[in-house]
C-alpha cells in the first residue's frame, strides 16, 4: 500500500455541499407537531377531566380522572359551542360534560334525565318522566367521607334505570334533603335537564335549570386514573372502569 492510499484511507468523508439540518430546528419541529396533534385530539376527539367534587358518586368519585369523547355527537366548532356536523343528541341516561350556564368558563358534569319535550318532575325521590315512574331499586346502604374527611355521609344506595343500561344513585339520609320533590317541568326545544347521581348533594338543573345541547362537550366514557387524596393513593380497581 502506498503513502498515498495510507493517507485516504484515514482522512475524514469529503464535505458534500450539503448543510446538515439543524438539530434545534427538528427539536422544534417535533414539538409543534405534537402540540398541534394533542390541540387537534383535544378539540375535535377525546378530552381529559379530573372531577372535583362528590355530585356524581357513586358513579363518580372525587379524584377521578376521565376520558370524554368529543366526537360522538358530532364535530365540535373550536374554542366555541355548538357543532359543524351533529351527528346525535344526548339521550337520556348518558353521562355527560358541558358549560355551566351560569359561568361557561366552567364544566360541569351530569347524568341526563330529561330530553326536549320530556316533562320531569319528582315526589319524595321517586322521579317520573311524561308521568312515568322511572325504575329504583334499592341496593343497601352506601356510606362515605367528605374530601378531607369533613362529614361522613350515609345514604341509600339505589339502581335507576332511565336509559338502555341501569345505573346507581344516592338519596341521602337527610330528614329534610333540597329538592327531592319538584315539578313537573317540561324541557324545551334544543335542552336537557341534567341531575347528579347523589341526589341530594348536586347542584344541578333542578336550580339553575337547563343545559342548551350546543353546550354539551361530549359523553364521558371511561376512568383512566384515580386518586385518593385522603388516603393518598391510587384506587387501582376503578383504572379502566367504564362510565355508565
Amino acid at each position: 500500500m502506498n503513502e498515498t492510499e495510507t493517507r485516504d484511507a484515514g482522512a475524514p468523508a469529503e464535505n458534500t455541499g450539503k448543510p446538515r439540518k439543524n438539530q434545534t430546528r427538528e427539536f422544534i419541529e417535533a414539538i409543534l407537531v405534537a402540540a398541534v396533534l394533542a390541540l387537534f385530539i383535544r378539540t375535535f376527539i377525546v378530552q381529559a377531566f379530573k372531577i372535583p367534587s362528590g355530585s356524581m358518586i357513586p358513579t363518580l368519585l372525587v379524584g377521578d380522572h376521565i376520558l370524554v369523547n368529543k366526537f360522538v355527537y358530532g364535530i365540535p366548532i373550536p374554542f366555541g359551542d355548538g357543532k359543524f356536523v351533529e351527528f346525535s343528541r344526548p339521550d337520556r341516561g348518558e353521562v355527560i360534560v358541558f358549560r355551566y350556564p351560569k359561568d361557561p368558563s366552567k364544566d360541569f358534569i351530569k347524568r341526563v334525565v330529561g330530553v326536549p319535550g320530556d316533562t320531569v318532575a319528582m315526589r319524595d325521590g321517586v322521579l317520573t318522566i311524561n308521568g312515568e315512574i322511572v325504575s329504583q331499586a334499592e341496593a343497601g346502604p352506601y356510606v362515605y367521607e367528605e374530601v378531607g374527611g369533613s362529614e361522613t355521609v350515609r345514604s341509600t344506595m339505589y339502581r335507576e334505570q332511565l336509559g338502555d343500561e341501569p345505573h346507581d344513585i344516592l338519596l341521602g339520609d337527610d330528614e329534610f334533603p333540597p329538592m327531592r320533590t319538584f315539578g313537573p317541568i317540561t324541557v324545551p326545544p334544543d335542552q336537557i335537564f341534567v341531575m347528579g347521581d347523589n341526589r341530594d348533594r348536586s347542584n344541578d338543573s333542578r336550580f339553575w335549570g337547563m343545559v342548551d345541547i350546543d353546550a354539551v362537550q361530549g359523553r364521558a366514557m371511561v376512568i383512566y386514573w384515580s386518586w385518593d387524596r385522603d388516603e393518598s393513593s391510587v384506587r387501582w380497581s376503578r383504572l379502566g372502569d367504564v362510565i355508565r
